[in-house]
């Protein structure tokens, strides 16, 4: 294929990656968003296994075929509760496959360029190297901690940020011996192979210990970090392997990374930098009554026919989703329930917070999944001075992001987070297992308040039932 039919099919796989970006901006166009990042790929590998360069046909088409095979069977087994950790662990594999392009480039016979050509090769596998090496170990410690393989409290170290800093320095610093050895030789050296070497391992414990440190409550925003990182790996192996689209692409998914990040910890009240090292700054936490283990009251229990009593009596009713509702798979029964308190023109929206789940959007997804009209699917910015308003909120299966101490307990891990003031209505219904804290470790006095009822159980089973009242 001749290049300039091969640079075409390039920009149009840039543009499909563009368009797909834009698409999955918004819920209506979320599915189109997806196809045009299924042809964008299909376009971009068709394109690669035909450049002139190429070689090794046989094993490249083997690789797309196995790994299509692979993560079409992903696909279709993974549950929705199982997709942040999944998300994690692909974002290791762009992190691994940077380290490998790298490390081969440097091992490869053959060098031709010279002088400054040379050292700039030279840099660009050295930054892919380490961002790769980074994401890598980050992404597996991610995938450990969404799993519950991992335990979900920040590990801080005395020194930490020292620590950090010194790892950091070196793996910049290192550089500079390496493209020196590079210079006055006509391919790898045994000291080039030490210092790239070494230089992983040391990016890889970075990685380690940058996520370790961050806790359960800042997960959904690690993951969107992660990505980010995966992105600018992938730019880094399109530098050293002199393919535009790669860096194309890879900069379009770390830009995009790092504005979604950025995003989330505006809506948490969050520095990202006290995100990504683990607290950066924040002073020693006071007396908590939120974080205390004692209960701070008298939880009460309620059933689900004075719920769906109160459903059927109310005129304004909000339903927060969270965590809870994608590990009972409940989100279809939320549908019908809604579906039919609107037939009866009940005023039903959906609250999402930013950080509801486990992973940016999640819980949009599950409620696409499951039909939900996206004109009733409002972001907690949009509606949260609404609450009020509501006769009835029912919060299935959320907790840290309904939690009042945000808002009065200087003490608590999650205080100045925005969250959703479903104590406002005159009504409050929390579906849950039992009265356990959230992922971030703390207790929620909402299930004290005066106007809070708890129904406890599986929130299927529960909502199976609310449905089924209201059907009958």
């Amino acid at each position: 294929m001749s290049p300039n039919v091969l640079t075409v099919l390039y920009l149009v796989a840039g543009v499909l990656f563009v368009l797909s970006l834009g698409g999955l901006s918004r819920q209506e166009t979320a599915r189109r968003g997806n196809l045009y990042g299924l042809v964008g790929m299909v376009i971009a590998i068709a394109a690669t296994l035909v450049h002139p360069s190429m070689q090794a046909w046989g094993l490249s088409a083997a690789g797309v075929v196995g790994g299509g095979i692979i993560g079409a069977v992903l696909a279709q087994r993974v549950a929705m509760t199982a997709m942040p950790e999944l998300v994690a662990i692909l974002h290791s594999f762009v992190g691994l496959a940077a380290v490998l392009v790298g490390i081969s480039s440097y091992l490869a016979p053959g060098h031709e360029l010279h002088g400054a050509e040379k050292v700039v090769h030279m840099v660009e596998i050295w930054l892919g190297v380490a961002i790769g090496a980074v994401t890598f170990t980050g992404s597996v410690i991610a995938w450990g901690k969404l799993r519950g393989s991992i335990g979900g409290k920040p590990m801080l170290l005395p020194g930490r940020h020292a620590l950090n800093a010194v790892v950091a320095a070196a793996t910049v610093g290192g550089v500079v011996p390496f493209c020196m050895d590079a210079i006055g030789a006509d391919g790898a050296t045994t000291l080039g192979v030490g210092l790239l070497l070494g230089m992983t391992v040391l990016a890889s414990g970075l990685g380690v210990h940058l996520v370790m440190a961050i806790g359960g409550a800042d997960m959904p925003v690690v993951v969107s970090l992660l990505n980010s990182y995966s992105g600018w790996a992938a730019a880094a192996a399109g530098f050293m392997l002199g393919n535009d689209l790669l860096i194309i692409t890879g900069a379009l998914v770390g830009s995009s990374g790092a504005i979604l990040s950025t995003i989330m910890c505006r809506a948490m009240n969050r520095s990202i930098w006290n995100v990504v090292f683990g607290g950066f700054g924040a002073t020693p936490a006071k007396s908590s009554s939120a974080s205390a283990d004692a209960p701070q009251g008298e939880a009460v229990a309620t059933n689900i026919d004075e719920v769906g009593s109160a459903a059927q009596g109310a005129k304004k009713i909000m339903i927060v989703p969270g965590y809870g509702m994608a590990v009972a798979r409940a989100q279809h029964l939320v549908h019908e329930f809604a579906k039919e308190l609107r037939g009866r023109n009940v005023d039903v929206s959906f609250v999402i917070h930013p950080v509801a789940g486990r992973l940016p959007g999640h819980m949009n997804v599950l409620l696409a999944e499951a039909g939900v009209p996206y004109d009733i699917v409002y972001e907690m910015d949009e509606v949260n001075d609404q609450c009020a308003d509501c006769d009835l909120i029912l919060v299935i299966g959320a907790n840290d992001i309904v939690n009042p101490s945000a808002e009065t307990d200087e003490g608590s891990p999650i205080y100045g987070m925005p969250v959703i003031e479903v104590w406002k209505a005159q009504q409050v219904v929390v579906l849950k297992r039992s009265m356990g804290s959230g992922y971030a470790g703390v207790q929620n006095p909402l299930f004290f308040h005066d106007n809070t009822r708890m129904l406890f159980g599986d929130a299927r089973e529960s909502m199976q039932g609310l449905a089924a009242q209201l059907a009958g």
